[in-house]
């Protein structure tokens, strides 16, 4: 059996479900995903909380078959950030599990988009959602705007998830330059840094002054949209 398990947004943010899976997986089964979010705590606090080690893989090793095959044969754990498919990615995992035979248990556990409730925004006045790649010196793509533009033309807010590596005042300079080469106008943001952690941060205002604002991350942006005066309301508490 694999069980797919959600930590959510913090050390302690596993549930009850996911530690007794966890209790079932032998000394060298529970495995942890690391590429699709940089952690806001240390590896180590998480091990205290299972009371087991974990063996930290990458892409490549979560996206071969070895995992699944090993699941066939005994109990095996892979942690993910948030809620265990939120990331996409993680979608293949399914597939592989029913191609090759293997049982898998999705435990799920709260996401990122759970946690921007907080802003005040209603969730369901969210439209697509885009993740901001890190730029190259030859690679700079701008699509994840495209979904913005679709987003303001039905009136609705968009999420922004940004790539691992990318420090906030280089999300800024992205979203400026992309949002000036596709002639789009975006008057002021939302920032949440860190959310269901110890310093998490919410933010809002022009990108001008979000720039002096010291942000950790995990960290997303979020590009509002026409509001309900509720809205309004709530998100002008955290204004800067």
């Amino acid at each position: 059996m694999l069980y797919l398990i959600g930590t959510g947004l913090n050390e302690k943010g596993i549930s009850q479900e996911g530690l007794e899976a966890i209790k079932k997986c032998k000394s060298g089964n529970i495995y942890l995903e690391s590429y699709t979010v940089e952690f806001p705590y240390s590896f180590d606090k998480l091990e205290k909380v299972i009371g087991k080690r974990i063996i930290v893989l990458d892409r490549e090793k979560v996206e071969n078959e070895d995992l699944i095959k090993k699941a066939k044969r005994e109990n095996i754990c892979l942690l993910v950030y948030g809620c265990p498919l939120f990331a996409t990615t993680h979608i293949s995992l399914l597939l592989d599990a029913k191609k090759l035979g293997a049982k898998i248990k999705i435990i799920y556990s709260a996401s990122i988009f759970d946690a921007i409730a907080e802003t005040g925004l209603e969730l369901y006045k969210f439209g697509k959602i885009s993740s901001m790649p890190k730029w190259q010196e030859h690679f700079t793509p701008e699509s994840f705007l495209d979904y913005v533009k679709e987003n303001q033309a039905i009136g609705a807010h968009s999420l922004i998830l940004i790539d691992i590596g990318l420090e906030f005042k280089n999300a800024l300079g992205e979203l400026e330059k992309t949002s000036k080469n596709k002639n789009l106008k975006i008057d002021k943001i939302i920032v949440c840094s860190n959310m269901g952690g110890e310093k998490s941060k919410i933010c809002y205002g022009k990108i001008s002054n979000l720039k002096k604002e010291k942000i950790k991350t995990p960290f997303c942006f979020i590009i509002p949209d026409k509001m309900h005066f509720v809205e309004q309301d709530s998100i002008n508490i955290h204004k800067i």
